[in-house]
């Protein structure tokens, strides 16, 4: 089965928050307030914020699409066959900016940069390479947002999984942060992407 890899569009956005409320919890720390994850899901993940995504010009929203399935039932987000859309499993989200964070500036500086804000991979797919795939094609875009700068990103400080992911990918510990998901703290690692 073949995985294709696109921009998304409006159209996407309640699938893409069908698969995040998937991904998400997944990505969290064991003994994580559910109440606060549910939370961060429904304010920060809703299908509002991603189509207000795929409009933004400070945003770039990737998706990875499958074939739908044969039975007509799609796993990632609810889609049916006969509408012709295939099974999202995965997205990623680069958000361009000037940090607003000291944890943030004291590793990439107070100049507009960009950051990896999301990549997920839908479960049932992790393994086969879209994940890889989605970052191969992130950080090609990533020059359009601002070009001749390191893309950086934050992630759990206990999710060894993803730091052997990003370091895959040329990411580098560079410093720490607290992120706040649903109005719990959470330490995480900054890690950062030199430029090729």
């Amino acid at each position: 089965m073949t995985t294709s890899l696109r921009t998304a569009t409006p159209a996407d956005a309640d699938r893409l928050a069908a698969l995040a409320a998937i991904t998400f919890p997944l990505a969290c720390p064991p003994g994580s307030d559910p109440a606060a994850v549910a939370e961060h899901i429904r304010t920060q993940l809703s299908p509002e914020r991603f189509v207000a995504w795929t409009a933004s010009a400070d945003h770039a929203l990737l998706v990875a699409e499958s074939p739908g399935s044969p039975d007509g039932a799609a796993e990632a987000g609810g889609a049916d066959a006969s509408d012709g859309a295939g099974d999202l499993v995965g997205y990623a989200l680069l958000v361009r900016g000037v940090p607003d964070d000291a944890d943030i500036v004291a590793v990439v500086g107070d100049e507009p940069t960009v950051e990896l804000s999301k990549i997920y991979v839908h479960p049932s797919s992790q393994g086969t390479g879209v994940a890889s795939d989605l970052m191969r094609a992130a950080l090609d875009a990533a020059p359009a947002l601002v070009p001749d700068r390191a893309v950086w990103l934050g992630t759990n400080g206990e999710n060894a999984r993803a730091q052997a992911f990003y370091r895959k990918h040329g990411f580098a510990f560079a410093g720490t942060r607290t992120y706040v998901v649903g109005g719990e703290a959470h330490d995480d690692v900054v890690m950062v992407r030199p430029l090729d």
